[in-house]
């Protein structure tokens, strides 16, 4: 499988060290991510670019997410710049998954698509909510349990899935690891 990752430029000043705990998660499940545009990325070289040298690059950004099977983006600081590539990459129904810390990314927190997730993390948090993420593109999971529901049980666990921006597995994977804790 291959990932891609995206984050602002910017914010690696207060969040570089979260950007490259993703990615080393992402590697740990022995999946190739394109990263580096990122993690080795300048501000001060990019304002200087010509047009030609961003418009040679932004083609090769969206090589990159075009060849991805799913794209990752740590979204606690705000970027232009990143919401571009998420609707790039959503446009070309490539699954989403936004990471951020404290506030959600205003502009997609009640987008209805259905291949963007996106989650509040910790440092705690983190592991699961990406293994979750990549079973779901996968399509796979450890154990498949099915049982019957109510078109009531069934309207309300589609209407929190959707207010979560998460699958209806990983809600309720994340209420009966709750309760588990208790």
């Amino acid at each position: 499988m291959k990932a891609y990752f995206t984050a602002s430029v910017v914010g690696k000043k207060y969040h570089l060290a979260d950007y490259e705990r993703i990615i080393s998660i992402i590697r740990s499940r022995e999946i190739d991510i394109s990263a580096d545009h990122i993690l080795k990325a300048n501000e001060a070289k990019i304002r200087i670019e010509s047009k030609t040298d961003r418009i040679a690059f932004q083609k090769k950004l969206e090589g990159w997410i075009l060849s991805a099977d799913f794209m990752i983006v740590e979204a606690s600081f705000p970027s232009i710049s990143v919401g571009y590539e998420i609707a790039f990459a959503l446009h070309r129904a490539k699954p989403v998954l936004v990471l951020f810390r404290e506030d959600a990314p205003s502009l997609i927190t009640d987008n209805e698509e259905n291949h963007l997730l996106v989650q509040k993390y910790t440092s705690e948090t983190l592991p699961g909510i990406i293994d979750d993420f990549i079973n779901y593109v996968r399509g796979g999971s450890d154990t498949r349990f099915t049982f019957f529901i109510t078109s009531e049980i069934g309207a309300y666990l589609e209407k929190m899935s959707k207010k979560t921006k998460v699958p209806k597995s990983v809600y309720l994977r994340t209420l009966i690891t709750q309760d588990m804790k208790k």
